[in-house]
């Protein structure tokens, strides 16, 4: 609550002090992220197609509060972008989580295109009615599993893990089938939590891993991809619709160009990170059997396809094309 407070605090100054051209953009992410160096450029570009009319000031490093507290402060019209987590987002819009359903897709193409077509459509429409505005679609890439001290190839290696996860149903759900101890917690906390015990390990892509140094708490990475997440750019719905055609065209040519600058760094990062964190300590172990880890959390399907039949039917059938 209380940074809650100081963000807002923040959020009111930035407001009384800048002009009506001014765009505050907040997000999660540490200097070095694909996600933080993607909210500068899209800074850069909103400020070129505008011809400088309309200046960005980014709010990084949960300086504006965590994930949850963006969102909130975005639909109350105290920000006006913030560069999200769909777990935090699943919170407002539990539909969204079911685009981290279990091993559902293996490759980060296939699923930028699910997301930049139908079902990220049915989702917006979801989020309008939480006076949210989703802008798109950047990438928190296809997550892995790190311990402080061992590898977990098989199902039964996750067993009893106390494990962080974002506050997310679907990741929650997934690794009690896997009969572990899941807990959620915000990001900022986990490297505190982590070398202070509360957790054997965690879950999340490589490059959260590396730039917030948790693979020097946790050095021992097992590549599960078990799930992806994305990064929705979300904005305040009654400030989006208050904008002119113009501003509307070149906010979203921005989001939409900083993505693909943000997804390109995430697929790099997503194969060449491996030999860095190697030649920094981690050991890496691919999983045994997939078919034993799809089997182990099938129960996390059959709950949603319950839940949200079209969505998850529409995920499925996309993610085999």
């Amino acid at each position: 609550m209380k940074k809650l407070l100081l963000g807002l605090m923040a959020a009111t100054c930035i407001s009384s002090a800048a002009s009506a051209e001014t765009i505050t953009l907040a997000h999660g992410a540490n200097p070095g992220n694909p996600r933080y160096l993607a909210a500068n450029m899209f800074a850069t570009l909103v400020n070129s197609c505008t011809e400088g009319k309309v200046d960005v000031k980014v709010a990084a490093s949960a300086t504006m509060g965590n994930d949850v507290e963006m969102l909130t402060s975005a639909a109350a019209g105290v920000i006006n972008i913030t560069a999200n987590s769909q777990g935090a987002m699943s919170q407002i819009i539990p539909e969204i989580g079911a685009i981290g359903l279990p091993f559902l897709f293996s490759d980060l193409s296939t699923v930028w295109k699910v997301l930049d077509g139908e079902v990220g459509d049915m989702l917006d429409k979801r989020a309008n009615e939480a006076g949210l505005k989703i802008l798109g679609f950047w990438d928190n890439g296809i997550r892995h599993v790190s311990h402080v001290s061992k590898n977990v190839p098989k199902p039964a290696d996750i067993k009893g893990m106390k494990i962080r996860t974002p506050p997310d149903a679907v990741t929650l759900s997934m690794f009690e089938a896997l009969k572990a101890s899941p807990a959620p917690l915000a990001f900022s906390e986990l490297p505190t939590a982590l070398q202070s015990g509360v957790f054997d390990g965690q879950e999340n892509p490589l490059t959260n891993i590396y730039s917030s140094k948790i693979h020097k708490i946790t050095p021992f990475i097992t590549l599960t991809g078990h799930k992806y997440e994305s990064t929705p750019i979300v904005a305040g719905l009654g400030w989006w619709e208050s904008l002119g055609a113009d501003v509307k065209s070149c906010v979203q040519s921005a989001t939409d160009q900083a993505g693909w600058y943000q997804r390109g760094l995430s697929l790099e990062a997503s194969t060449g990170l491996i030999a860095t964190m190697k030649a920094d300590g981690v050991t890496f172990a691919e999983i045994d059997d997939r078919q034993a880890f799809i089997d182990a959390t099938a129960p996390t399907y059959d709950e949603y396809s319950k839940k949200f039949p079209a969505l998850v039917k529409a995920l499925r059938a996309a993610s085999v094309k």
